[in-house]
């Protein structure tokens, strides 16, 4: 299966039976990004993190008491 980085629309193939192909095709709000975006992406993000001034918003859980 050919897929194109949505980042920086670099062209490459996976296979077609593998979980990522099937993933794409069943689910298009699925998008893929190649390794070295997906690389840069998780390397920046854990810069941030580490300032101290980024903080992820994650919703509040309340209990329920049924």
């Amino acid at each position: 299966m050919r897929v194109k980085c949505v980042i920086c629309d670099k062209i490459e193939s996976i296979e077609n039976e593998s979980f990522k192909a099937k993933r794409l095709r069943n689910r298009p709000i699925h998008t893929y990004t190649c390794q070295t975006c997906h690389d840069r992406i998780s390397e920046r993000t854990k810069e941030r993190l580490a300032t101290g001034k980024f903080r992820f918003n994650k919703p509040v859980e309340t209990e329920d008491d049924w």
